[in-house]
């Protein structure tokens, strides 16, 4: 039996089944790779051409304590700088665990780097010791576009990531 359909019409097993396609893919994709630039750039491209209601896909580096600085995107322009004080990709840095939005109108602070964007999930990249080296954004112009499955598929990708370039510093 089939996995009821989501909001926007994707089977549920359809979406999971090309999150295992697309984790395949950024393994095979990545492998040797070290340039942290070009494994960010990559993942985004998978990502955000694998899920229609991506519509903006990308990364925020950390360039210090306090401040995500855009990475390598698909999508329209996003905000060049966010201090981890404000907007969603700020808090999941500051506490270091995904936002998951279903509206982001009603997420105090939250930055309107564009105005369609509907919902969000923001997940940070974590070394295996716990340092953030950035944040994964995911913005969709649906309203509730994410939930429990997008989240447990998009951390993995972002744990390989952080064990990956787990000797990153600032920059």
């Amino acid at each position: 039996m089939s996995a009821p359909a989501l909001p926007f019409g994707e089977p549920l097993d359809a979406r999971l089944e090309r999150y295992r396609e697309v984790a395949a893919s950024i393994d095979a994709l990545l492998d040797g790779e070290d340039d942290w630039v070009a494994a960010m750039a990559t993942v985004a491209c998978e990502l955000h051409n694998a899920f229609a209601w991506f519509h903006w896909t990308g990364f925020y580096r950390l360039v210090s304590p306090s401040l995500l600085v855009v990475g390598p995107y698909q999508g329209g322009h996003g905000c060049l700088r966010i201090d981890i004080a404000r907007g969603v990709c700020g808090a999941a840095a500051r506490e270091r665990r995904t936002q998951l939005v279903p509206d982001v109108e009603a997420f105090p602070g939250h930055i309107a780097c564009s105005s369609s964007t509907r919902s969000e999930i923001v997940v940070p990249v974590l070394t295996p010791d716990g340092a953030l080296l950035g944040v994964l954004d995911v913005d969709s112009d649906l309203p509730a576009a994410f939930d429990t499955h997008d989240q447990a598929a998009l951390e993995a990708v972002c744990a390989t990531l952080g064990a990956r370039f787990a000797d990153r510093t600032f920059g």
